[in-house]
């Protein structure tokens, strides 16, 4: 080879092992997010453990091979239980776990994409919103927030709750204070329930001491872990409010920690041209009313 020609070709492969130098580098970027949730500290299936929000943290940290890795907050850890849709919108935490009819004040809608009284099961409410243009309407939603969200787990049905006097008729709901999220919290309103919003964390305390006079959480497993089987002895099935819960997470469109537009959540870029698709209906009139008492079991 002629000395001229291998300069040339020295400078020129120079020249490229420099442009792709800051390519490497990027690709060994890490980032360091924060996720707040709604749930209470160790609490299975929505904290910790298989399906939960630091189930999710460390499957993603694993698929990124490292690159991103997720804190998770309990409630109150950070910020209060129902302080995370704000903190994503404000840029404060770039995730929250919860489920999204806690966010109703914000919006009506967001009702709809936690769960529905007489709604469908845990298999339909996913094929609402895979193949039936469900988390397309979320995530419309939500961007008037600057959000996007997809669900990360379904409880299926749960139970009707812990009252702690016998419900023998439908006078007896006139004036009573109940936990209940959700429309089915609307629809015990309109029997007389003074409805009360409380994180999960709470819902013991506020029982026991009779703040409220009954109150809905999951199901018996759940319940248990929160005690609320010391608190109340009267527990009631189905819970007709809520035949299958999603959670779900929420993080703002653009990150601050990337510095880049966000990807919208799986298979809603694809039906932007469709027409807009319906919600599912909720009840016109009240739910059963309980009417026999079921006396406490050991699980």
């Amino acid at each position: 080879m002629k000395r001229r020609t291998f300069l040339k070709a020295g400078l020129a492969g120079a020249a490229v092992g420099t442009l792709a130098a800051p390519a490497i580098v990027n690709a060994q970027q890490t980032f360091n997010w924060k996720m707040t949730t709604t749930w209470p500290p160790k609490l299975p299936f929505y904290q910790s453990g298989p399906g939960s929000a630091e189930g999710m943290a460390a499957n993603i940290e694993a698929m990124s091979g490292g690159r991103l890795k997720i804190k998770v907050y309990a409630a109150g850890e950070l910020i209060p239980a129902f302080g995370g849709f704000d903190a994503v919108q404000q840029g404060t935490v770039e995730m929250n776990h919860g489920v999204a009819y806690y966010w109703s004040g914000r919006k009506g809608a967001f009702e709809y994409f936690g769960t529905v009284p007489y709604g469908m099961s845990y298999q339909g409410q996913n094929a609402w919103y895979y193949h039936g243009g469900g988390l397309e309407l979320w995530n419309q939603i939500l961007g008037e927030f600057g959000m996007v969200g997809m669900p990360c787990g379904n409880t299926g049905v749960q139970m009707g709750g812990w009252f702690k006097n016998p419900i023998k008729s439908a006078a007896d709901l006139n004036g009573l204070k109940m936990r209940i999220p959700g429309l089915g919290g609307k629809i015990y309103a309109t029997a007389g329930v003074k409805v009360v919003l409380l994180p999960g964390g709470e819902i013991f305390p506020a029982l026991e001491r009779g703040v409220i006079d009954a109150a809905e959480w999951v199901g018996p497993y759940q319940d248990r872990r929160l005690g609320l089987h010391k608190a109340a002895k009267n527990y009631y099935t189905p819970g007709w409010h809520e035949p299958s819960t999603t959670s779900d997470r929420r993080r703002p469109r653009t990150s601050s920690s990337t510095r880049r537009r966000g990807t919208a959540c799986p298979r809603t870029s694809r039906r932007s041209s469709r027409r807009r698709p319906a919600m599912p209906t909720s009840p016109a009139t009240p739910g059963p009313r309980p009417t026999t008492a079921t006396p406490l079991r050991t699980w």
